[in-house]
Protein backbone atom coordinates (compact mmCIF):
# COMPACT_ATOMS: atom_id res chain seq x y z
CA UNK A 1 0.00 0.00 0.00
CA UNK A 2 0.99 3.33 -1.11
CA UNK A 3 1.87 6.21 1.81
CA UNK A 4 -0.77 8.62 1.50
CA UNK A 5 2.15 11.96 2.16
CA UNK A 6 4.71 12.40 0.58
CA UNK A 7 8.01 11.47 1.26
CA UNK A 8 9.19 15.11 1.91
CA UNK A 9 5.78 15.26 4.21
CA UNK A 10 6.64 12.05 5.62
CA UNK A 11 10.38 12.97 6.99
CA UNK A 12 9.12 16.28 8.28
CA UNK A 13 6.82 14.54 10.54
CA UNK A 14 9.38 11.56 11.22
CA UNK A 15 12.18 14.25 12.06
CA UNK A 16 9.37 16.13 15.11
CA UNK A 17 9.44 12.54 16.88
CA UNK A 18 12.18 13.15 19.80
CA UNK A 19 14.14 10.42 21.44
CA UNK A 20 14.32 11.96 24.96
CA UNK A 21 12.70 14.88 26.81
CA UNK A 22 9.22 13.96 25.05
CA UNK A 23 6.20 15.12 26.81
CA UNK A 24 5.05 12.21 28.87
CA UNK A 25 8.69 11.67 29.94
CA UNK A 26 8.49 15.44 31.29
CA UNK A 27 5.42 14.50 32.85
CA UNK A 28 6.40 12.08 34.65
CA UNK A 29 9.53 14.00 36.17
CA UNK A 30 7.63 16.32 36.98
CA UNK A 31 5.65 14.65 39.07
CA UNK A 32 8.52 12.84 40.75
CA UNK A 33 10.07 15.85 41.35
CA UNK A 34 6.67 17.35 42.95
CA UNK A 35 6.72 14.59 44.91
CA UNK A 36 10.42 14.09 46.51
CA UNK A 37 12.18 12.26 44.13
CA UNK A 38 15.51 13.62 43.15
CA UNK A 39 17.14 11.66 39.32
CA UNK A 40 19.13 12.66 36.67
CA UNK A 41 18.21 12.77 33.28
CA UNK A 42 18.94 10.36 30.32
CA UNK A 43 22.31 9.22 32.54
CA UNK A 44 25.02 7.70 29.79
CA UNK A 45 26.83 6.14 32.83
CA UNK A 46 23.88 3.78 33.55
CA UNK A 47 22.87 0.95 30.68
CA UNK A 48 20.18 1.41 28.28
CA UNK A 49 20.41 5.65 29.29
CA UNK A 50 17.33 5.67 31.46
CA UNK A 51 15.11 8.68 31.11
CA UNK A 52 15.57 9.09 34.66
CA UNK A 53 17.58 7.58 37.04
CA UNK A 54 17.01 7.29 40.53
CA UNK A 55 20.06 6.73 42.22
CA UNK A 56 19.09 6.50 45.94
CA UNK A 57 16.62 4.01 45.22
CA UNK A 58 18.93 2.22 42.41
CA UNK A 59 16.51 2.33 39.95
CA UNK A 60 16.41 3.63 36.55
CA UNK A 61 12.76 5.00 35.18
CA UNK A 62 11.88 4.67 31.29
CA UNK A 63 8.92 5.83 30.01
CA UNK A 64 8.09 4.01 26.98
CA UNK A 65 6.46 5.13 23.84
CA UNK A 66 3.42 2.11 22.92
CA UNK A 67 3.89 2.64 19.36
CA UNK A 68 7.79 2.18 19.17
CA UNK A 69 8.16 0.07 22.09
CA UNK A 70 5.33 -2.30 21.14
CA UNK A 71 3.17 -2.27 24.31
CA UNK A 72 1.59 -5.04 23.91
CA UNK A 73 -2.72 -5.06 23.78
CA UNK A 74 -2.28 -1.03 23.34
CA UNK A 75 -4.27 0.98 21.05
CA UNK A 76 -1.38 3.16 20.25
CA UNK A 77 0.94 -0.49 19.03
CA UNK A 78 -0.34 -0.32 16.09
CA UNK A 79 1.11 -0.99 12.24
CA UNK A 80 2.07 1.11 9.67
CA UNK A 81 -0.11 0.32 6.46
CA UNK A 82 2.59 0.97 4.36
CA UNK A 83 6.70 -0.45 4.22
CA UNK A 84 5.12 -3.20 6.79
CA UNK A 85 7.97 -5.34 6.29
CA UNK A 86 10.85 -2.30 7.19
CA UNK A 87 8.56 -1.55 10.59
CA UNK A 88 8.36 -5.41 11.82
CA UNK A 89 11.81 -5.43 11.76
CA UNK A 90 12.58 -1.82 13.55
CA UNK A 91 9.56 -2.75 16.05
CA UNK A 92 11.37 -6.24 16.43
CA UNK A 93 15.15 -4.57 16.86
CA UNK A 94 13.29 -2.16 19.64
CA UNK A 95 12.11 -4.93 21.75
CA UNK A 96 15.05 -6.86 21.52
CA UNK A 97 16.88 -4.23 22.78
CA UNK A 98 14.69 -3.06 25.40
CA UNK A 99 15.19 -6.81 26.71
CA UNK A 100 18.70 -6.56 26.92
CA UNK A 101 18.80 -3.48 28.35
CA UNK A 102 16.58 -4.55 31.04
CA UNK A 103 18.35 -7.87 31.77
CA UNK A 104 21.24 -6.09 31.78
CA UNK A 105 20.38 -4.04 34.67
CA UNK A 106 18.92 -6.34 36.21
CA UNK A 107 22.06 -8.37 36.06
CA UNK A 108 23.70 -5.36 37.88
CA UNK A 109 20.60 -5.37 40.78
CA UNK A 110 19.62 -2.27 39.16
CA UNK A 111 15.51 -1.86 39.78
CA UNK A 112 13.43 -1.41 36.28
CA UNK A 113 10.85 1.01 36.21
CA UNK A 114 8.92 1.22 33.19
CA UNK A 115 6.14 3.75 32.46
CA UNK A 116 4.00 3.30 29.25
CA UNK A 117 3.05 6.21 26.97
CA UNK A 118 -0.88 5.40 27.18
CA UNK A 119 -0.66 4.91 31.12
CA UNK A 120 0.43 8.99 30.81
CA UNK A 121 -1.98 9.73 28.92
CA UNK A 122 -4.79 8.26 31.34
CA UNK A 123 -3.04 10.43 34.09
CA UNK A 124 -3.48 13.60 31.76
CA UNK A 125 -7.01 12.93 31.51
CA UNK A 126 -7.58 11.70 35.24
CA UNK A 127 -6.61 12.85 38.54
CA UNK A 128 -7.68 9.76 39.95
CA UNK A 129 -5.83 7.53 37.28
CA UNK A 130 -2.60 9.74 38.39
CA UNK A 131 -2.78 9.57 41.86
CA UNK A 132 -2.83 5.88 41.67
CA UNK A 133 -0.50 5.73 39.39
CA UNK A 134 1.93 7.92 41.51
CA UNK A 135 1.32 5.86 44.66
CA UNK A 136 2.46 2.87 42.62
CA UNK A 137 5.47 4.48 41.50
CA UNK A 138 6.05 5.46 44.94
CA UNK A 139 5.07 1.73 46.18
CA UNK A 140 7.90 0.68 43.67
CA UNK A 141 10.48 2.95 44.62
CA UNK A 142 10.17 2.75 48.90
CA UNK A 143 9.96 -1.68 48.72
CA UNK A 144 12.78 -3.70 47.86
CA UNK A 145 10.67 -6.68 47.09
CA UNK A 146 10.41 -6.08 43.34
CA UNK A 147 13.53 -5.27 40.81
CA UNK A 148 10.84 -4.98 37.66
CA UNK A 149 7.84 -3.13 36.95
CA UNK A 150 5.78 -2.21 34.51
CA UNK A 151 2.87 0.29 34.65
Amino acid sequence: MADIKSPEERSRNMSKIRSKNTKPEEYIRKKLFHMGYRYRKNVSTVYGHPDAWLPKYNTALFVHGCFWHRHEGCKYAYMPKSRVEFWQEKFRRNVDRDAVVKERLQEQEIRVLIVWECTVRKMMKSTEKEQETLSMISDFLQSSSSNYEEL
